[in-house]
């Protein structure tokens, strides 16, 4: 009787079959399945010692081609099966690391959970991770994992949604293999074991690592180093997509976040990123993304900056003319200068990229090209790494080597553009700032603070200003995508840091602002005791009757009324503002005393006090002791 269709499914999947070039089911790993695009075709080798023979120009790298069927290729299943020799399995055998009966799931177990996982015979040797039908003398060999240092093992990590086991993941150059126990322990020992061998295992290098030791041991001789480009084209320009990494990335490293693939994927995907800037209307979004990934993943960032090497050499070497007058061409330059002043490059890429941009200058001496070379071979000895991407508005900068301005708001100054790079410090910002406001000689220590209405924060005098302003970039567009959000208004302020010193303070002088709008730990503007005499007005804080500062009638230039409850003072080349639900009182009193002639100013009557439109939010107006006398406490002083 002839059997249902579900049952001959069921069983074929159990015995598994071919359809149409497809592998279904798991059945004895055969390995009878083809694969219609081979990977990279190069042979990826351990370092040869020293003498070791091999010529320096003999390495040359293919990319994938569509081929048909081949019988000698790698099968499903195996991992370079072809290297290790067909054998059996020996009771004897002393290179066995560990070896028992394991659970492994089919392939593509995780796209057909029904299918249950296979019970085998697993031996873990220095050399391979091979799987036998059974335990006993002769038995048959189902397949092999060749164990190299780019092969990782994540886990155990328990499924219990599929099988309910310990499962233990090794991955390799082709496809990944998960071995499952139903012992928490067993799991963790195979884990080991696993990651014991693979440390062992000697670097492996690929052409591209070769080929940069060939130009580095031949830098003397530029003929030489021009022969190795011109018949090596992995290391040139290329139109063409990369099917492989240039550096020995992991296999299967599983990377963090969502939406990023294992790392050699993310290496190919970098390159595709690469080419679409040649023809981008708005490259600079797309160098951040880039970026974001180099510092996502810093296992990349080596790879990123020899595929950026590779994207400006021509023929022989350094570009070619043409590239001088190609905007595409120039776009590579631009994103390996933002690279060169965010990620420090590691040692052997890091010298091939100075010799790559020495080359440059060298055969283009008076070009563009050239100047993009020498700003970012001094890059490179400057960074140090950073917190965070260049924001648009430094990548724009960065594009055209130039500095980028920012605004530090100083109290009594207004707003002090300042320029900088990528490399600046807060340190050096606050420094540059108290020198052009003649503070140098002060008793008072200054910082850079950042600062939203209430809020702010010292930086610390090493931190990078660039990071401070992509963080402030970060906030704005985070704020843009909520409705009804408030606008972040963050922005930079230099603030007294630490104790204060009011002592012998000149009327005349900037650091009275400062003075003002601070309290002794460097806070928030503080709330102090306005005293009105014959002659002069003082300041003191609550509960102390000795004044911080005093001030002559003399000294006080203008005097406006900012709203009900805002007054503007003016002293000196300082204007102070003093907010208080008895402005109207103190107002009237200044204009009183304004009104009489002193010693120290002229015999003029002062402007009167002004009603201006109040400016001031209602947060800022906060509730006042009453006052005693010509006195009374003011609730903030600002500028």
């Amino acid at each position: 009787m002839p059997l249902p269709g579900g049952l001959w499914w069921l069983l074929c999947c159990r015995r598994g079959f071919t359809l149409l070039r497809r592998d279904y089911g798991d059945g004895e790993l055969s390995g009878d399945g083809d694969e219609d695009e081979d990977e990279e075709t190069f042979e990826l080798r351990t370092p040869s010692p020293a003498g070791g023979g091999r010529g320096p120009l003999d390495v040359t790298l293919t990319q994938p081609v569509r081929t048909g069927p081949i019988s000698g290729r790698l099968q499903s299943w195996e991992e370079t099966r072809s290297l290790i020799p067909e054998k059996r399995l020996l009771e004897d055998d002393t290179d066995v690391v560990v070896k028992g009966w394991l659970y492994r799931e089919p392939r593509g177990g995780g796209a057909r959970p029904w299918l249950p996982p296979r019970r085998a015979w697993f031996v873990l040797t220095r050399d391979s991770l091979d799987q036998f039908s059974s335990s006993g003398k002769g038995a048959r060999r189902l397949g092999s994992l060749v164990l190299t240092s780019l092969c990782s093992v994540t886990g155990p990590e328990r499924r219990p949604k599929e099988t309910g086991l310990w499962s233990v993941t090794v991955s390799g150059r082709k496809h990944s293999v998960r071995l499952c126990s139903p012992r928490q322990a067993e799991a963790e020992r195979w884990g080991v074991a696993l990651r014991e061998v693979i440390a062992s295992k000697a670097p492996l290098e690929t052409p591209t690592q070769l080929l940069l030791r060939d130009i580095q041991e031949s830098c003397g001789d530029p003929e030489a180093v021009a022969l190795i480009y011109r018949r090596n084209p992995i290391l040139r320009h290329t139109s063409g997509a990369l099917y492989a990494p240039l550096l020995p990335l992991p296999y299967g490293v599983s990377t963090p976040g969502p939406g990023y693939a294992p790392l050699r994927e993310e290496a190919v995907r970098l390159f595709l990123a690469l080419q679409a800037l040649e023809g981008a209307r708005r490259p600079w979004p797309l160098m951040q993304g880039v970026l974001q990934t180099c510092r996502d993943l810093p296992a990349l960032r080596d790879e990123l900056f020899l595929q950026l090497a590779k994207q400006t050499s021509g023929l022989s070497g350094p570009p070619g003319l043409l590239a001088i007058q190609d905007p595409a061409s120039l776009r590579y330059w631009q994103l390996l200068t933002c690279m060169s002043c965010t990620f420090r490059p590691g040692g052997a890429v890091r010298g091939h990229l100075l010799g790559h941009l020495e080359r440059t200058e060298q055969a283009l001496p008076d070009s563009e090209l050239a100047e993009y070379a020498r700003f970012i071979r001094k890059a490179l000895g400057r960074t140090r790494g950073r917190e965070l991407v260049p924001s648009l508005a430094e990548i724009s900068a960065l594009s055209q080597r130039q500095e980028l301005l920012c605004t530090v708001h100083c109290p009594g100054a207004g707003a002090c553009p300042v320029a900088i790079n990528s490399h600046t410090t807060a340190a050096e910002v606050a420094r540059e700032l108290v020198g052009r406001l003649g503070l140098a000689r002060s008793r008072n220590a200054f910082a850079l603070y950042e600062q939203r209405g209430a809020q702010e924060r010292a930086l610390a005098g090493g931190t990078l200003v660039a990071d401070v302003l992509t963080r402030f970039e970060n906030l704005a567009a985070e704020e843009a995508r909520l409705e009804d959000s408030p606008d972040t208004g963050w922005r930079l302020c230099l603030r007294l840091h630490g104790p204060l010193h009011p002592e012998g303070l000149s009327p005349d002088s900037h650091e009275l602002p400062f003075l003002f709008e601070q309290d002794p730990g460097g806070g928030a503007p503080q709330k102090l005791c306005l005293g009105l005499g014959a002659k002069a007005m003082s300041l003191s804080r609550p509960g102390e009757t000795e004044p911080i500062h005093s001030v002559s009638y003399g000294h006080v230039a203008a005097c406006q009324l900012m709203g009900p409850h805002t007054l503007a003072l003016r002293v000196g080349e300082s204007q102070l503002l003093l907010q208080s639900p008895q402005v109207e009182e103190i107002m009237q009193l200044v204009n009183a005393y304004l009104a009489n002639p002193s010693p120290e100013r002229p015999y003029s009557s002062p402007p009167p006090c002004q009603d201006l439109p109040d400016t001031s939010s209602p947060s800022q107006r906060p509730g006042l002791d009453e006052p005693q006398g010509q006195s009374g406490c003011l609730g903030q002083l600002q500028k």
